[in-house]
């Protein structure tokens, strides 16, 4: 594609002929990937948007997941029998507090909940790890939520309200690249209040007051050699 053309992109193309001009661009790169970039609002009590997405197809490998679980009886059985890196009681506050265990996910079970927040709410809580019933890291059934966890990735943004994950890869084609656009934009719309949560914990806590809206405000996909195209179907 002519350069004029490429450069016209950048300003705004349906998501079809987005993934046409950025294929062009890669055509001797076909293990690069396509980028995906979204901005949203956050500030004046809007939280920061996360989410986990289990892809239509695996666009990259899984980031090692260190899965922390307060429980204790047969829901440890549970827990380590699922997977989970650290399972134990009240011993495991410390090894965070010293960073000695680095978790990138925290679960516990109802009856620990309590005891663990007075020590661990104020160092976990800033990092989006405080184990929270909302969304559904208080659990009775820790086994059954790592099982899931091992299905999906996870995304966030930064404190910017900014966003970035690989959707896909530059080999795909373009309808997997499509299916994986879309289905990350559905999760992206759950977690910012824009559609409701199906999720299980969502659905759990249905009595909650209603997840406030966080503005998106751009949705842009780029690759390491092509443009970075705001996608003008993308919502």
């Amino acid at each position: 594609m002519a350069a004029a053309k490429v450069e016209a992109a950048k300003e705004s193309l349906p998501l079809n002929e987005a993934i046409k001009v950025l294929r062009s661009t890669e055509v001797a790169y076909p293990n690069t990937a396509y980028h995906l970039f979204v901005k949203t609002q956050v500030g004046n009590g809007v939280a920061v948007p996360k989410g986990r997405i289990t892809w239509p197809r695996d666009a990259k490998p899984k980031a090692e997941e260190t899965i922390v679980v307060f429980a204790e009886g047969k829901q440890a059985g549970d827990a380590k029998r699922a997977g989970a890196t650290k399972v134990g009681g009240m011993e495991l506050v410390e090894d965070i507090l010293n960073s000695k265990v680095r978790p990138t996910t925290v679960l516990c079970t109802s009856a620990l909940i309590k005891p663990i927040t007075p020590k661990l709410g104020r160092f976990l809580g800033p990092m989006g790890l405080m184990p929270s019933t909302r969304r559904g890291t208080v659990t009775d059934d820790v086994g059954g939520y790592i099982r899931r966890l091992q299905g999906s990735s996870e995304w966030r943004a930064d404190k910017t309200g900014n966003i970035r994950t690989t959707v896909a890869m530059m080999h795909f084609p373009a309808n997997d690249v499509v299916k994986n656009f879309r289905h990350f934009i559905q999760s992206l719309k759950e977690a910012t209040g824009h559609v409701a949560d199906k999720s299980s914990s969502a659905r759990r806590n249905k009595a909650a007051s209603p997840k406030p809206v966080t503005p998106i405000l751009r949705v842009l996909l780029g690759s390491k050699h092509g443009p970075t195209i705001r996608i003008s179907d993308a919502l």
